[in-house]
């Protein structure tokens, strides 16, 4: 008998925890009410975390987008349950590129600029641009051919000293850009049109399995 009410004890304990856990996530409606979470809930596993749709492809990644804000799903293994709670849904403009950047330092401006025309005669001649990218460019992105992948426009600075989404240069089309200021000088391929792709701000909570 006081086995029983012991396993009962447990059990109803076990219910009320999530009971409190499930009404404490349905309170989280946004990303600010998340991080408050994050604040009080400091355990191993729990963050928020952005997914993109076009970085991030998997079946959970996949699962998510196909849920509104406030959706969750459930992962469980031997060891934990995670629940996965969507709390921001957005549309954002990104872009995607390859360039090649040139340095002044050594040179001076006006080498560089020669020696730029030289490398755009090559590629208009045929030299496809990852080749030239890995052969000319000093920016970190040469030995991937110069491709900056998709960016949004807070991150163009991972790449850019200077504004490169505000152009009317079609696909494929290559142009130059100067930066007199900081001796940077610019050879860019248009490799996409600016395009929409959405992401997901996603709760994430790691619960040990009892």
């Amino acid at each position: 008998m006081k086995r029983f009410l012991i396993l009962i004890i447990l059990i109803t304990s076990t219910i009320q925890a999530q009971e409190k856990k499930s009404n404490e996530l349905d309170l989280i409606s946004d990303t600010n009410s998340a991080e408050t979470y994050l604040k009080t809930n400091k355990k191993k596993g729990n963050k928020l975390i952005t997914f993109n749709e076009e970085k991030h492809k998997s079946a959970l990644t996949e699962d998510l987008f196909k849920l509104s804000v406030g959706g969750k799903t459930t992962v469980e293994s031997n060891y934990e349950i995670t629940t996965y709670k969507v709390v921001e849904k957005n549309s954002i403009t990104h872009y995607r590129m390859s360039y090649i950047l040139l340095d002044s330092k050594t040179s001076g401006a006006e080498k560089t600029k020669q020696y730029r025309d030289r490398i755009v005669k090559s590629y208009k001649s045929g030299a496809p641009m990852d080749f030239l990218a890995v052969k000319y460019s000093v920016a970190d992105n040469a030995n991937q051919g110069g491709d900056t992948g998709w960016f949004t426009k807070e991150d163009m600075g991972l790449f850019f000293d200077l504004d490169v989404t505000e152009n009317n240069h079609s696909e494929n089309d290559i142009y130059t850009l100067d930066n007199d200021a900081t001796g940077h000088y610019y050879i860019i391929v248009n490799t996409y049109q600016p395009k929409e792709i959405q992401e997901i701000k996603v709760l994430k909570i790691v619960e040990p399995r009892n």
